[in-house]
């Protein structure tokens, strides 16, 4: 049980012990820094520990925002300090030097818990302070002082600043209109029963999978019921999030869950409508289901990269981005740029309906001319921002775009020939043109050409070429979209020309369990985690040594053949890839955060 400390001469009428035992805390009171400083040392080495000002006046949800979020080792709001077991030390540093400083007795100025936070900033420690908005949280001076507090912490409904705050402040229309005005409520009804965040992923990940089964009956009421539990699944996959930003849970193995359940079901559904028009109408749209996968996939990639590129690049100054921002100054257009990239929540209820009342064929070109359209208008821009904009990456983005580029044996053997790599824009203009190369290839040979070897040959010495140097050009984050379009193409033409059934449900099953592998990376990189281990892309051939080897299979053996090895391919891959990434992310070494994932 967490321990908080609250110091300093009691208040009258004061409910800040009650608030504290009211967020779990084993409360105990000290009148000296000196006393506060004994507790400390006594408490539990492995629980958190808070020190509070007894003279406290504010929210509980401000204290709960200060004093719970499990992300930060370090946290604080006006009268109030919080450290996890990890930095406990710095905690008690901080103490001992304010102990023997002189603010060791009961009439030393000003609040201790305040003078511990200077203290750690003076470390170098780095403390949350958690944005409170309208929430009240202060220590008075004086009663009058007292006296207005408690007047403006009754004057905000904190219960209504929680719920408002279980929200994402930038989400879709679809989103933010139709399904958080009550999936707040609905997270607020599973905190109070003591449901956890992940058991509402879980439940999200179920319902979607039995939406998929729905689909795949090929039936229409399937298809209508399919419909509802998409959006039904939808809206417990806003209330997960809304729940842990509600109650503060947040979790590592939530984290994970969150990030990767969604391509989880937005894929499982695409495989369950493709069965669906199999079984229903006899109308074979696998080439559409893993198109629209391939696409979706490499749009998530475009965004990955470009963010990684920049988020953390000096300079980082361009016109283009000025006038974006201007245009989100004005409220009608926020939200049509929100709605035409077509975020999840747009996506998934265009889905739902056309599911519902159309065919799985037009349900796909649907979602193939929306994507594609919202993929050309994000990549456009910001091409156009990359190319007028003033930045100097860093060290950390270059290493990232060269993780997320998942480069294999091959390619690095064939750059280590090539170590001076390509001048400026001929990075992604070379990656471009190997990966287009290889695709064509593939796309206007026969079934067992060797032609698609030798292009992916060529591929592997473009793309060694491409990554034979840091990444930190204007335009080197379209390297591993570049890279994934090329993969998952190939992937997808072999297939297609292999004219036999089970072909392309093999070639889904390879590019699901691969592009689940680039998207483990992806949220490593974002837990500051580093990327996958180096045996895990070695033993799966990183993106040029499993284009080459899909090349080489679709030359070497009969179609029949050619399916099995793909679905071969894909079990060991899968295999390989979800063992690691389970291992890692229930590690005590996984990162502890919680990522708000693609806008809803």
């Amino acid at each position: 049980m967490p321990t908080a400390i609250v110091t300093g001469q009691p208040v009258p009428g004061s409910s800040v012990e009650s608030d504290l035992r009211s967020l779990g805390f084993d409360v105990r009171t000290a009148e000296s820094t000196a006393e506060a400083e004994t507790l400390l040392a006594a408490a539990p080495a492995g629980d958190r520990v808070a020190v509070v000002d007894a003279g406290f006046v504010g929210h509980v949800h401000a204290l709960r925002l200060g004093l719970t979020d499990p992300r930060f080792p370090l946290a604080a709001v006006p009268g109030a300090v919080t450290a996890q077991p990890a930095a406990r030390q710095a905690l008690t540093r901080a103490v001992a030097r304010e102990t023997s400083s002189g603010g060791g007795t009961a009439v030393a100025v000003g609040s201790l818990a305040d003078r511990i936070v200077t203290e750690l900033d003076a470390d170098g420690s780095e403390v949350h302070r958690p944005e409170l908005g309208s929430l009240v949280a202060v220590v008075p001076a004086d009663p009058q002082a007292r006296n207005e507090a408690r007047q403006a912490v009754a004057a905000v409904d904190d219960e209504a600043v929680r719920l408002k705050s279980a929200v994402k402040s930038r989400d879709g229309f679809f989103t933010t209109h139709c399904i958080s005005p009550y999936s707040r409520y609905i997270a607020r009804w599973c905190a109070r029963r003591g449901l956890t965040p992940n058991q509402v992923t879980t439940a999200s990940l179920l319902t979607a999978l039995i939406a998929a089964g729905c689909a795949a009956t090929g039936t229409r009421g399937g298809f209508i019921a399919a419909g509802v539990l998409l959006i039904a699944s939808f809206v417990l996959d806003c209330t997960d999030g809304q729940l842990a930003r509600y109650a503060l849970k947040y979790s590592t193995l939530g984290a994970w869950l969150d990030a990767t359940f969604d391509r989880a079901k937005e894929y499982a559904y695409y495989a369950g409508l493709a069965l669906g028009a199999a079984r229903g109408g006899h109308d074979d749209v696998w080439v559409l289901a893993l198109g629209a996968m391939v696409l979706q996939t490499c749009r998530h990639v475009v965004d990955f990269s470009f963010n990684e590129a920049n988020h953390d690049a000096t300079a980082n100054t361009s016109p283009t981005a000025a006038l974006s921002d201007k245009l989100d100054s004005v409220g009608w257009t926020v939200w049509v740029r929100r709605m035409i990239v077509l975020p999840i929540g747009e996506r998934w209820a265009m889905i739902a309906v056309l599911t519902a009342f159309t065919t799985p064929r037009i349900t796909f070109y649907a979602l193939l001319v929306g994507c594609a359209f919202a993929a050309t208008y994000t990549t456009a821009g910001r091409v156009l921002r990359s190319l007028t904009r003033k930045a100097r990456r860093t060290d950390r983005a270059a290493q990232a775009l060269a993780d997320l580029a998942d480069s294999g044996p091959l390619a690095e053997a064939v750059g280590r020939v090539a170590r001076r790599g390509l001048p400026g824009l001929a990075v992604p203009a070379v990656a471009l043109l190997g990966g287009a190369a290889v695709v064509a290839c593939s796309v206007f040979s026969p079934y067992g050409s060797v032609v698609p070897v030798i292009g992916a040959l060529g591929y592997v010495l473009t793309s060694a070429l491409a990554v034979a140097r840091p990444l930190k050009g204007a335009l080197d984050w379209l390297v591993p979209p570049f890279f994934r379009a090329a993969e998952y193409g190939t992937v997808l033409a072999l297939a297609g020309k292999a004219g036999v059934n089970g072909a392309l449900p093999a070639a889904f099953g390879l590019v699901a369990a691969v592009a689940y592998h680039h998207y483990d990376t992806v949220y490593r990189i974002r837990g500051n985690a580093g990327a996958s281990p180096a045996w895990l892309v070695r033993s799966i051939g990183g993106h040029d040594g499993r284009t080459l080897l899909v090349a080489v299979l679709a030359a070497a053996l009969t179609a029949a053949q050619f399916k099995a090895a793909l679905t071969v391919l894909a079990v060991v891959v899968a295999l390989l890839v979800l063992v690691e990434s389970i291992r890692f992310w229930v590690s005590a070494g996984a990162p502890a955060v919680h990522d708000e994932g693609e806008t809803a």
